[in-house]
């Protein structure tokens, strides 16, 4: 794929973005939301969400390095490297389009920035690799920004959407692994529901897998029509009917969730004392570990019975900046949709 192709999309679907923003400004959109979403509608690696909220939790940081372990476009390096002179950025990111993305937005930078192939689930070795980069600094800020991203979504031969009909993929690295397409011939029925019911699709889930089992799609419109078939009308919520079972089959190709534990370990062992760890989600299961991993840190690992009173003499490795998460504005939400569902939380170390 060229640098053409990547970084702009076709003509067809330009024009149809700017028709639904067209659409959207005539009606509930403010006249400055609908210039905002009809920019970020013609670039496919727009502004992330929550940068703002972001800038100031690492503004306030020890002079040293931050590791963007999802660095994507590269919107929040920028943005941190615009309002900071104090602090580097070295960004990882397993997927190729993203990495060029990511150093075209970051040229201006070329000596606090730098990005690399490389999983976040393996922290110790990036720095280890690049360590002429890294010239001994501290790491005081690790960034994980989770799920897929706009791009990933609408380059259709990735297979991440239901929108359009393409190969089952759904591989952020398409150089390793298997593709979704192959993950639903090798498993079953009772895997698969499970899976689908993890991911919020409890009512449906057994129906779901039997269909998706039994017709083995090949494409993202034959995985949508097996969803399609095995789903009353009479029953269906908000939204389309296939979100949660393509969300699941991503989850669960790229090892999403066994990364993000691994990558929170792996960002702590990193980080130096009074640095921090800052994790933007965007679906249940994910903001549930993220809670999970930095509560387990706060207390040190204690397990004593409330009512007795901490006996076993554990010390907090964190401290969790906000016991519940942050959320987009609703300035934010109404200019980036997708918005709507990040959740952010952050949390500083307290010892080695």
């Amino acid at each position: 794929m060229t640098g053409v192709q990547w970084q702009y999309r076709s003509r067809t679907t330009r024009s149809l973005a700017i028709a639904a923003v067209e659409r959207e400004s005539s009606s509930a959109l403010s006249p400055a939301a609908a210039i905002e979403r009809l920019r970020m509608a013609l670039d496919p690696y727009h502004e992330p969400v929550l940068t703002r909220e972001i800038v100031e939790l690492f503004a306030g940081l020890a002079p040293g390095l931050v590791i963007d372990a999802t660095v994507g476009g590269g919107g929040h390096s920028a943005a941190l490297l615009s309002e900071t002179d104090h602090l580097r950025v070295l960004g990882v990111d397993r997927d190729p389009a993203a990495r060029r993305a990511a150093r075209e937005r970051l040229a201006e930078f070329p000596m606090r920035s730098r990005v690399v192939d490389a999983t976040f689930d393996d922290l110790s070795a990036v720095v280890v690799d690049h360590r002429s980069f890294v010239r001994g600094e501290p790491v005081v800020g690790v960034l994980m920004d989770l799920g897929v991203s706009s791009h990933q979504l609408d380059t259709s031969s990735r297979g991440f959407s239901y929108r359009t009909d393409a190969p089952l993929d759904m591989r952020m690295d398409t150089r390793a692994g298997e593709t979704a397409e192959q993950f639903i011939a090798r498993i079953d029925v009772a895997e698969l529901t499970s899976l689908l019911r993890e991911n919020g699709e409890a009512r449906f889930a057994g129906s779901i897998a039997r269909s998706v089992i039994e017709s083995r799609p090949q494409t993202t419109f034959e995985l949508s029509a097996a969803v399609d078939r095995a789903v009353p009308k009479s029953a269906r919520r908000h939204g389309h009917v296939a979100a949660r079972t393509f969300q699941a089959l991503r989850v669960a190709v790229n090892d999403e969730l066994g990364q993000l534990a691994r990558g929170l370990a792996a960002a702590l062992d990193e980080l130096a004392v009074g640095g921090l760890v800052v994790v933007v989600s965007y679906h249940s299961g994910e903001d549930r570990l993220v809670k999970s991993f930095f509560a387990e840190q706060q207390s040190g690992g204690c397990h004593c019975p409330r009512e007795l009173g901490c006996v076993c003499g554990a010390t907090a490795r964190v401290k969790v900046l906000k016991s519940s998460a942050r959320l987009a504005s609703s300035r934010e939400i109404e200019v980036n949709p997708r918005a709507r569902s990040a959740r952010l939380r952050a949390a500083r170390k307290l010892r080695p």
